[in-house]
């Protein structure tokens, strides 16, 4: 734990009310005890480190005018978070961010009164912040509302939809645009160049100052005044875009000068409607060596602060995100047509290299998704080949492109999505749990999960030589460490392949789960596939017993189809008819047609009063055609006299509203069981998961966690 003896303004803070209690005079040597102590913290923990040195000053002041938390306090991404953390009582757990039962490395709503919104993702304070002021003008409150936001994140298209109806709303809100020329890597675009003229207009600034206080604001020549500053600043200063948007510009002032700070909050605090106040700060203030290398030390490990960071020494495992890395750069060496995409994420997906040998094939849209996949697909109209290198988390953002502008139209992207899966000390926000249920049922994808760094390559490989779209999924960290073929290789698209054959139970592995399952698989003596393809799975032959999947259906078909079609009121074909009377079966028989469950009538013939329905029938997950018609009811006694025969193994559950989940139906542990579209996928402990299958009487969900039943 931190000595607090070396901090004794820190130390008597445990919530902002304590920090009001201090004067201005006293702030500034708060401010730097505070950016002492999260050098201290951060360097033995690890965690965001340039952003929060950045805004030190800045959140210090925050906390001294406003009244948090009554007054609401929003912070975008939350990066630049750790100071906020400190000051709201939080300081003695600063290490434990990033750490198992520790907090959390942004704002979470679930952790402290303080933190109003949980952020992870960038661009949403704005749209948050407006949400709460106009809630709270409605109730009549009179709270504060401020939402503080890089320049990184104004590129987003969201923040500038929420500028666009906050201006027009007119709620009383602050907008804080701090201002450092960074987000994780320089920032992009006209907005940035923009913004950056406004470093040199701080002379202006001064002489705008005197001038209101020397000339009335409503006589003619504070009018006129006021329609030449306009002008001025609109050659100088980003302020015109923000004034035509609705917002009342204030700044920009320096984000380190405390003083300064106090004034201009303190000015726009008690100004009704939106205003936007423009702080300039340095990312890495205080620490020379974060000052200096922004991007390295956006995001650290444990480190000496009297070192710095230090390369570690010797070979090492390359990660996922460099077998990408070196891939594009062989592929575009090969096919002048690849074109790399990146939405503000050079440095996590890659793309450095790339950068700087192909610079005029290289687009960095800044912070939007939703572009980067629209641009895409307009290159693939023009014939071109892009690849958009993008995390899984932030992908979902651009859903609507992905459907709408990519699959539905088949255009020729390849999605290479980094931090597939889950990432981590990152939370929550940054997992990439979602991919591969939202990438599967979307028409025309290719979806591949690779085992390895070389299958990566050949599945980046494949992707991009296929005529569609196409996605490949790859984890966070190192692989196994296998060689690597520098040959440009593609695999047959949904073929799986078998790397081990058991007896009894088959693992079907997706993506890097193959390593554990193949353990799993030799101790258990169990099948092994590597099913390399999401979507399209393959339907091959059994390979525990070579029956071809197509030919044990038709048999099902025949053996169950007469059978559930009968029995659940079906005509052939699968459609629903009523009728006033049973009809005799096939065989001479007249089904018994059961009642609901827990019904005076349940398990006896229709009473009379009912002739023309049958509500007894339990609905199962398909018709008489797809042979999944077995009743729940059956369906749970089968299980209760049946072992598992096959687990899926892969990250998380695998669905799809339009295809089988299952890569073969002969494979299915449900398939003859008539567990019907129940899928299985992403388990971890296996002979804990057999047991529990023997031991619960309804049908499984399987999860990373193991199993869990299904709700019912």
């Amino acid at each position: 734990m931190t000595d607090l003896s070396r901090y004794p303004h820190l130390a008597t803070i445990e919530t902002p009310a304590d920090l009001r209690k201090i004067s201005d005079e006293e702030l500034p040597a708060v401010a730097d005890e505070l950016r002492q102590f999260l050098i201290e913290s951060v360097a033995s923990s690890g965690g965001h480190f340039g952003a929060g040195l950045g805004v030190v000053e800045l959140t210090v002041a925050l906390h001294h005018v406003f009244d948090t938390p009554v007054d609401r306090l929003v912070w975008d991404v939350g990066h630049q978070c750790y100071p906020h953390k400190i000051l709201t009582g939080r300081r003695d757990r600063i290490t434990t961010i990033k750490k198992k039962d520790g907090l959390a490395p942004f704002p979470r709503r679930e952790e402290s009164e303080y933190d109003t919104f949980g952020v992870g993702h960038s661009s949403t304070s704005i749209s948050a912040a407006l949400g709460m002021a106009i809630a709270a003008q409605r109730k009549g409150d009179h709270r504060k509302v401020v939402a503080v936001i890089g320049d990184g994140a104004m590129t987003a298209g969201m923040a500038f939809e929420a500028l666009n109806h906050g201006g027009d709303a007119e709620p009383d809100m602050l907008v804080v645009f701090n201002d450092n020329g960074m987000s994780i890597s320089e920032n992009v675009g006209a907005l940035t160049k923009m913004a950056a003229r406004a470093m040199s207009s701080r002379r202006l600034n001064a002489l705008r100052e005197r001038a209101k206080k020397a000339i009335p604001r409503q006589s003619f020549f504070g009018r006129f005044f006021k329609r030449w500053e306009e002008h001025a600043k609109g050659m100088i200063v980003p302020s015109t875009l923000f004034e035509e948007l609705g917002f009342h510009y204030t700044g920009p002032i320096d984000g380190h000068n405390i003083p300064q700070l106090l004034a201009a909050l303190r000015t726009v605090k008690n100004l009704p409607g939106p205003q936007l106040l423009h702080v300039i700060t340095t990312k890495g203030k205080g620490y020379a060596p974060a000052e200096q290398a922004q991007i390295e030390y956006h995001a650290v490990g444990p480190f000496d602060p009297q070192a710095g960071l230090v390369k570690k020494s010797g070979p090492s495992k390359p990660t996922y995100t460099d077998i990408f890395s070196d891939w594009l750069c062989d592929m575009a060496a090969a096919d002048e047509r690849l074109l790399g995409i990146t939405p503000a994420m050079r440095e996590g997906s890659g793309l450095v290299r790339f950068s700087r040998e192909y610079p005029q094939r290289y687009f960095d849209v800044a912070i939007a998704e939703q572009h980067a996949v629209t641009l895409a697909a307009g290159m693939a109209c023009e014939g071109a080949k892009p690849v958009v290198a993008i995390y899984s988390t932030f992908l979902q953002r651009a859903y609507d492109q992905a459907i709408h502008d990519v699959s539905i139209q088949n255009l020729d992207v390849t999605f290479a999505i980094d931090r597939a899966g889950v990432v981590g000390p990152d939370g929550a926000t940054h997992s990439g749990s979602f991919d591969l249920t939202y990438l599967r049922c979307l028409p025309n994808m290719v979806v591949m999960a690779p085992a390895d760094e070389n299958e990566c390559r050949m599945m980046l490989t494949t992707g991009f030589e296929h005529p569609g779209p196409a996605a490949i999924r790859y984890p966070r960290g190192t692989g196994l460490g296998v060689p690597l073929q520098r040959e440009l290789e593609t695999l047959p698209i949904g073929k799986a392949e078998l790397r081990r054959r058991g007896h009894g139970l088959a693992l079907l592995s997706f993506g890097a789960m193959l390593a554990p399952a193949t353990e799993i698989a030799a101790e258990m003596d169990a099948t092994l596939v590597n099913m390399r393809f999401v979507k399209p799975l393959d339907e091959g032959d059994d390979p525990r017993t070579g029956a071809h999947p197509r030919r044990v259906r038709d048999a099902g078909r025949q053996r169950r189809g007469r059978r559930c079609g009968q029995w659940r009121g079906r005509m052939p074909g699968g459609a629903r008819h009523r009728q006033a009377d049973p009809a005799p079966g096939p065989a001479g028989r007249v089904p018994r047609t059961r009642q609901p469950r827990g019904s005076a009538h349940h398990g006896r013939a229709r009473p009379a009063e009912h002739p023309s329905c049958d509500p007894c029938a339990v609905p199962a997950c398909g018709d008489a055609e797809s042979g999944y018609g077995l009743s729940f009811q059956r369906l749970l006694a089968q299980q209760k006299r049946r072992a598992l025969r096959g687990v899926f193994v892969g990250v998380e559950p695998v669905r799809d509203p339009i295809q089988p989940p299952f890569p073969s139906p002969s494979l299915s542990p449900h398939r003859h069981s008539g567990a019907g579209r129940n899928p299985v996928a992403a388990v971890c402990g296996f002979r804990e998961a057999t047991q529990e299958h023997r031991r619960l009487s309804r049908p499984l969900n399987v999860f990373a966690t193991g199993f869990r039943p299904a709700p019912e």
